[in-house]
């Protein structure tokens, strides 16, 4: 009996030890993980891939064990009140998401804006004969009839709808929404042979590095104004990640080094799908930079 009573006893001590175990790697994440991060990126959306990949790099290097999830606009909003996401770095305000704001806003936190000269846009090629969009109507036949815009659930896509197309008398025109890379193949197709093309576009961006086209005037201010960037996150993110979210609290990137890094990740290597490597190139030769992200 004794030897019965010491044997249980050390099988239950084993599997406390086994549980307690258990439970720390939960807690943790992934073994070795300082916590597992679900980081949500708008597909197409290249600052906020570019910022995605970069804090990423920066957390991993922290200790954390970061997955970036891509989706279109409406869940990845649904996924952050739902906290499926913990984060996403490529939220725009006051106007671009200022609907998924309005329904989402009361379940998901703004952690803040670490960009703020941030516009919508109309572009057409540089040589193009028109230079506003109150322009833009009655030179339709040039353009074929046509807007090439990205992904119907976009904001800019609402935009569009919304206050552009009935406020410039836009409606006879062919307005063609399916991608943002769609668009950038249109974009790039129209300006390498020399032919006149308008598509919706925004600032930030690479492509006013990589091609020869100008913003259409907007004197109605139907685009709207400056935006800020932010960072939201899940309700209950900042108590369960206090010095990530402390670290985004402050987060800031310049104009010129979000071009910078847009320009290495989609122009010079459009065609490498994995950006880590890319990112970690950019991050050593950015180094100060990245230290005082989490400094």
């Amino acid at each position: 009996m004794k030897k019965l009573a010491t044997g249980i006893a050390a099988a239950a001590a084993a599997m406390s030890i086994l549980l307690t175990g258990c439970a720390s790697t939960n807690d943790q994440g992934a073994t070795g993980s300082k916590g597992d991060i679900t980081l949500a990126v708008f597909n197409g959306w290249e600052e906020g891939i570019a910022s995605s990949e970069l804090w990423k790099a920066v957390l991993e290097d922290k200790g954390y064990t970061v997955t970036l999830k891509y989706s279109d606009v409406a869940p990845l909003f649904a996924g952050l009140s739902t906290g499926d996401y913990d984060f996403a770095t490529d939220i725009w305000l006051p106007t671009t998401h200022a609907d998924y704001i309005t329904k989402f806003g009361d379940k998901i936190v703004d952690v803040g804006t670490w960009y703020d000269s941030a516009k919508l846009t109309v572009a057409v090629n540089k040589d193009a004969p028109i230079d506003s969009l109150d322009q833009l109507a009655a030179n339709a036949d040039a353009f074929n009839n046509k807007i090439i815009g990205i992904e119907a659930g976009a904001g800019l896509t609402k935009t569009m709808k919304d206050a552009v197309i009935p406020d410039y008398g836009l409606k006879k025109m062919n307005f063609i929404t399916s991608s943002t890379a769609g668009m950038l193949t249109e974009l790039k197709a129209a300006t390498s042979k020399g032919e006149n093309v308008v598509v919706t576009l925004w600032e930030p961006h690479w492509a006013y590095a990589a091609f020869p086209i100008k913003n259409l005037e907007d004197p109605k201010g139907a685009l709207g104004g400056a935006e800020g960037i932010h960072v939201y996150s899940r309700s209950g993110f900042a108590d369960d990640f206090a010095e990530v979210n402390g670290w985004l609290g402050n987060f800031t990137m310049s104009s010129a080094q979000l071009a910078d890094l847009e320009d290495l990740l989609f122009n010079q290597n459009a065609d490498v799908e994995d950006k880590g490597p890319l990112v970690k190139q950019w991050m050593a030769d950015n180094k100060e930079y990245v230290d005082s992200l989490t400094a």
